[in-house]
């Protein structure tokens, strides 16, 4: 009945072992291996893998242990607030913000499994999937595949087909759901719900709009990094396509954002999980025209992300020195302030093109982290 979904869905768990024969044969992933854990044999690797007979199991085995040892190195701690909103028993679908490529939907799952709850299903871009390993892997890893740059009928084709698969894995299978508030990150971290997103929601499933998202169970996630390893990539991106408006990143540009989003500082690291907005989707008015609805649910949606920020002192600072005042000192100290001088510095420090436009980097940096402050102060003020 759903082989619709072969294409894009994670492996069943009765697959896993021809998977895992396909990796362990091929060179390029075992390159990898060997570089994440060049203490273990890897004949000792692949007889792990092959004792895995879950997905959850391997995700326990190596995803878990990965992310455990990359934030033991490069932050300052991690913490999921609000996790007892989220019943163990019911299904969700966690709309966040987007800081990370990878991270993002991963220490989600570690925390959920540190409470005693399940790893989550990713929808992934196929443009991150630029390796067959990749795919392989990330397929083993509960993701589901979100086919990017189609043209524009069998675009429409493979959101509908996307968005029955997230309605069956969330009423059928009664497994929760990670998916971003936006396609790709906000790199300014200005974070606001695409439309888009819940228009593409709201294609599978039954009955009028409203009852399509209320399927969902959507709880909206605040991620809230202190630093942002990838803000000097980021901002030179700003930078170049300003200078060439027709630039799109290429592959070893992403690799080079996953590599430096996963090992990068992070400092202290927060997520949030507020309430399931049900409720006051019930309440809204089914007669609203379409497109005023979508904007009223993103708006919800945003609000919720927006009042469940950490704030640290760098946001305030960054905040202060974009607008060259002293609005925000009662939130940091001098220390607070010349340390992320320093790293802002450091992180500039990095960009080493000739042409590299210092005062515009610094202050698309310095929006990147003023910014979260900003839409969390016009949500307190709702």
């Amino acid at each position: 009945m759903y082989d619709e979904f072969d294409e894009i869905r994670p492996y069943h768990d009765e697959e896993l072992p021809e998977v895992y024969e396909e990796l362990i044969a091929d060179p390029a992933f075992r390159k990898v291996a060997v570089a994440v854990f060049p203490d273990i044999p890897f004949e000792r690797l692949a007889a792990k893998m092959r004792s895995c007979k879950t997905k959850l199991e391997f995700q326990k085995a190596f995803g878990y242990a990965i992310i455990k040892d990359i934030m033991q190195k490069a932050s300052d701690g991690m913490t999921l607030d609000n996790a007892s909103l989220a019943d163990k028993t019911k299904a969700y679908t966690y709309l966040s913000n987007h800081r990370d490529i990878i991270l993002d939907s991963g220490l989600l799952s570690v925390m959920l499994v540190d409470q005693g709850g399940d790893t989550v299903e990713i929808a992934i871009g196929d443009n991150l999937l630029i390796y067959p390993w990749i795919k392989r892997l990330v397929r083993i890893n509960k993701s589901f595949i979100v086919q990017r740059d189609l043209p524009m009928r069998q675009m429409f084709e493979s959101s509908a087909r996307m968005s029955r698969y997230m309605h069956y894995t969330i009423s059928q299978k009664k497994q929760s759901i990670w998916i971003a508030q936006r396609e790709g990150r906000a790199k300014d971290s200005d974070d606001h719900t695409q439309d888009s997103v819940l228009k593409m929601l709201a294609i599978g499933g039954e009955g009028d709009v409203l009852d399509r998202l209320m399927e969902m169970n959507i709880a909206p996630l605040s991620i809230s990094y202190e630093f942002d390893p990838c803000d000097f990539l980021k901002a030179w991106e700003f930078q170049l396509k300003r200078d060439h408006p027709d630039y799109k990143k290429s592959t070893a540009d992403d690799l080079k954002n996953m590599q430096t989003g996963l090992l990068g500082y992070k400092g202290r690291v927060y997520f949030r999980i507020a309430s399931c907005i049900n409720d006051r989707l019930a309440a809204l008015n089914r007669k609203m025209p379409r497109q005023e609805l979508f904007s009223t649910v993103s708006a919800i949606i945003d609000r919720e992300i927006h009042r469940g920020y950490r704030l640290y002192p760098c946001n305030y600072v960054a905040a202060d020195l974009l607008a060259d005042s002293d609005t925000y000192a009662e939130h940091y100290t001098a220390v607070d302030r010349q340390k992320f001088e320093d790293y802002l510095a450091g992180q500039l420090a990095r960009i080493t093109a000739g042409d590299k436009d210092e005062a515009f980097l610094r202050a698309r940096m310095l929006e990147m982290y003023a910014n979260p402050l900003k839409n969390y102060q016009k949500a307190m003020e709702v």
